[in-house]
């Protein structure tokens, strides 16, 4: 159904069709005794590309979905909105009109090693926002740099609006530069306000990882501070990962997660992965999981 809703002429441009199936059997105790679940974890399928319009100027598009591949989902939510957008790239950079994930989401690079997973910063952090009605707008990279900006218009009368906005240094891939950095600050989004710093690098085979933020609840002014901290270790097809996350609240009420994993290359496609997440909660309810899964790229 979804691929009647292109005409043929998009089809003569640049289609991309690709997707994750990440599903994982773990154990999950999140305070009132541990049970085995089958997960599905950010299962996606999307749509992607470019139409050139001139020389020099693009058309680009993207519709992705995800896909809950348990079972579990209510009635009507097993498919659900990601990033949705088109826009325009050339000289002047790129602009996108739609739902996609503020430049403070994009500015983390690949430093969570654990996204979609238990252990996702966002589980911790504030700013981890997809939020609809977009526009965001990126420069053109200078000595590798770029400046990144997001406007989520207010949509109503009673609607609030919000900006993103984020410097970028290197390629988050580590594949273009032996460095990558971002600075990035939210304000007003979803009630809060977020400065967040990252960087990542290579060193002596490692791939390591930090990121520091500070949030500000603008209702109530309630602050947070937190870092974390990643690394991971390649031998042949196995790769060994490690992630601390903390967050120390006004009040003293302090939470941290601690993360350890390992996956197993089968093919540039697929994979099969472990890992073992501790959350302490403190005035909260602590919780573990424990877990074995796969996950195919196509």
């Amino acid at each position: 159904a979804l691929l009647t809703t292109f005409s043929m002429s998009t089809f003569a441009a640049n289609v991309d069709i690709y997707g994750k199936a990440n599903l994982s059997v773990q154990s999950s105790d999140e305070g009132e005794g541990s049970f085995t679940e089958v997960k599905s974890n950010a299962s996606r399928i999307g749509f992607k590309g470019t139409h050139e319009l001139s020389d020099g100027l693009s058309v680009v598009y993207k519709a992705e979905f995800q896909v809950d591949l348990d079972g579990d989902s209510a009635k009507g939510d097993s498919i659900t909105d990601r990033n949705q957008y088109v826009g325009l790239k050339g000289n002047f950079g790129e602009v996108l009109l739609g739902k996609n994930d503020t430049v403070l989401k994009q500015s983390q690079g690949k430093v969570d090693l654990f996204s979609d997973l238990n252990a996702d910063i966002k589980n911790l952090w504030k700013g981890e926002n997809r939020m609809s009605d977009t526009i965001t707008y990126k420069t053109k990279k200078f000595n590798g740099f770029q400046l990144g900006v997001t406007y989520v218009a207010e949509d109503s009368v009673d609607g609030d609006d919000a900006t993103s906005i984020a410097l970028f240094y290197g390629d988050k891939g580590l594949k273009k530069s032996k460095i990558f950095a971002s600075v990035a600050m939210d304000s007003e989004m979803k009630g809060y306000d977020v400065t967040r710093a990252t960087v990542s690098g290579k060193v002596a085979g490692f791939t390591l990882g930090a990121m520091v933020q500070t949030q500000e609840q603008v209702s109530s002014g309630k602050e947070m501070d937190g870092f974390l901290l990643s690394g991971k270790y390649s031998i042949n097809n196995w790769t060994l990962k490690a992630q601390m996350q903390t967050a120390e609240f006004d009040g003293g009420d302090d939470k941290s997660g601690m993360t350890l994993g390992a996956d197993y290359k089968l093919a540039k496609s697929t994979k099969l992965y472990t890992f073992y997440t501790t959350f302490d909660m403190d005035s909260g309810t602590d919780e573990d999981y424990l877990a074995v899964g796969i996950e195919y790229k196509f």
